[in-house]
């Protein structure tokens, strides 16, 4: 039977998905140590900014959102209105003005109902308008906007995107065992599952070396895919691989096939001797993490098709007002949590106009150990249309503790 990929509500299909994916991959290869990110969250505002945009700044937005400018601002509503429908997501924008800007209707008309407000000039009552508006729709994990504020800001685009999942089958919380040096000097909190579903786990060629995925299911279709490449390979080249595995050609070998031995990094497969005959095992062991990431999209306006836009000298902007506006900021605040009993994620972008004793062992079983105990790479995502929500590089897991009180989960 055929799977329907395509995204509920408004029907968004698998070009929109490669199109935000693809974003995502660009994103990753840029990226050196422990972070999130959401590209999910960035591609609807430059959606939106290349509708409005003219001459050499369209071209670059449209280049890279990676779909024509013409539909960029359809394929925007399409996916907003696709992940507002989605359980467990959420998805909002904002638009603030000052009262001197005015919004061409046409463009205005393709936002949410009620998404703009006005920038009264008060600094500090319009950064607190703002900061309350992250927070909200973040449900408190962005406590504030990333918008720089300042008595030339004519125009914030803003746009806020959640995540949260249940696991279906959730971990234990145990103490991570690691020879690997940066971790192992504090004790880390490390989780473990053990299941009988090896396909759970699989390996992939890649063009940079051995990848292992681990697919972690949650509840409302959410997943998360853990990603553990080889020793000193870069970040950006493992969430390149584990993006591309979710849609190229290449196979990824299932736990029930990997060959016994050393299978892939953090991958051993074994035949272990149990009192009664028994089902096969995968047992997984990772880490808890909790990340949050500052990005200032200006430092590479190239990636997000931002270059020309930031010129003040002219407007590039007709689409969205007569006023001249250029983009003087850009910028997301982020966080994942990933923990025992589930998976957080959010994202607040913005854009600013200027003018994640054993009895007898008489029989065997096939046993899969997955390992995630040094820096690796995970994608947050919809499991049927495949668009990756959020992703990031784990360098510094939670500290232990060994108090139940302490609990760091708080799902």
């Amino acid at each position: 039977m055929r799977v329907d990929t395509t995204l509920p509500g408004n029907r968004v299909g698998d070009e929109v998905v490669r199109a935000v994916n693809g974003l995502t991959k660009r994103w990753a290869a840029t990226i050196q140590d422990g972070t999130v990110f959401s590209a999910a969250g960035v591609w609807p505002l430059l959606a939106l900014l290349a509708d409005g945009a003219s001459g050499p700044a369209r071209a670059e937005l449209s280049e890279a959102i990676g779909l024509p400018a013409d539909q960029a601002a359809g394929a925007a509503r399409e996916l907003l209105g696709a992940l507002g429908g989605l359980p467990g997501v959420g998805s909002a924008v904002g638009l603030w003005t000052k009262r001197t800007v005015q919004v061409v209707p046409e463009w205005e008309a393709g936002l949410p109902a009620e998404a703009h407000g006005v920038l009264t000039g008060d600094l500090g009552a319009d950064r607190r308008a703002l900061d309350a508006w992250a927070a909200h729709r973040t449900g408190g994990l962005i406590d504030r906007m990333p918008a720089t504020l300042d008595e030339d800001t004519e125009l914030v685009l803003a746009g806020a995107l959640t995540m949260r999942t249940r696991w279906l089958s959730p971990f234990d919380e145990v103490p991570l065992e690691t020879a690997y040096e940066p971790w192992a000097a504090t004790e880390r909190l490390g989780l473990r599952h053990r299941s009988t579903l090896l396909d759970g786990v699989g390996v992939a060629d890649t063009p940079h070396g051995w990848v292992t995925e681990l697919k972690v299911p949650g509840t409302d279709v959410l997943d998360v895919h853990l990603l553990l490449g080889e020793e000193g390979t870069a970040p950006g080249r493992v969430l390149g691989a584990g993006v591309d595995l979710l849609h190229g050609p290449r196979t990824v070998v299932p736990g029930s096939r990997l060959p016994y031995g050393e299978a892939g990094p953090g991958l051993r497969v074994v035949e272990e001797r149990c009192p009664a005959p028994a089902p096969p095992l995968l047992d997984v062991l990772t880490a808890a993490y909790e990340i949050t990431a500052d990005h200032d999209l200006l430092q590479r306006p190239e990636l997000f098709g931002l270059t020309t836009a930031r010129d003040t000298r002219q407007g590039h902007f007709p689409g969205i007002s007569g006023f001249p506006l250029a983009v003087g900021s850009a910028a997301q605040s982020a966080l994942a949590r990933f923990g025992a009993l589930g998976f957080h994620a959010a994202a607040v972008t913005t854009v600013g106009a200027y003018g994640a004793g054993m009895p007898p062992l008489r029989h065997v079983r096939r046993r899969v150990d997955a390992v995630f105990d040094r820096p690796f790479g995970f994608l947050a995502l919809h499991r049927h249309s495949r668009l990756v929500l959020a992703a990031g590089w784990v360098t510094d897991p939670v500290p232990f503790r060994r108090h139940p009180e302490d609990s760091w989960d708080d799902e």
